[in-house]
């Protein structure tokens, strides 16, 4: 018996693009730091939403790679001679990683109360309705 996967599925033409991009989605990290939400704030606009107490707007960068959207968060090495009795807050480097679909854009970004918001928007998709030509035997 023959396994049909998505992107060799007689119906499914031209999504062998969306079968790697499932797999590529499967293998970047599960990893739970920072937290994160997602919501929808319009019928076609999106925010996620990052926890990143402690990174100052120097320590992110947002960069979007071939329809994948990548949040990079490292935090300098300054401790300015101080000790800590307890450190709960976490200091380390991450990195979130979420694909984006086809129309879907990054409007912009901000900073606010150690959130940071990230907004996507979708654009409208046109409507065209093209009607194809038979031609004869080849020609």
């Amino acid at each position: 018996m023959t396994k049909l996967t998505l992107g060799s599925h007689p119906f499914l033409l031209g999504f062998d693009q969306l079968e790697r991009l499932v797999e590529r989605t499967a293998k970047s990290g599960n990893e739970g730091y920072p937290p994160y939400n997602i919501e929808a704030v319009g019928e076609n606009a999106f925010r996620i939403t990052l926890a990143v107490a402690g990174f100052a707007e120097d320590d992110l960068s947002i960069t979007l790679e071939d329809r994948q959207l990548v949040i990079r968060g490292r935090q300098s090495e300054e401790d300015n001679g101080r000790v800590f009795l307890h450190r709960g807050i976490a200091a380390r480097q991450f990195q979130r990683s979420f694909v984006l679909a086809d129309g879907v854009e990054v409007a912009g970004a901000t900073m606010e109360h150690g959130l940071l918001h990230v907004d996507l928007r979708r654009a409208e998709p046109d409507r065209i309705i093209r009607s194809i030509q038979i031609k004869r035997g080849g020609k």
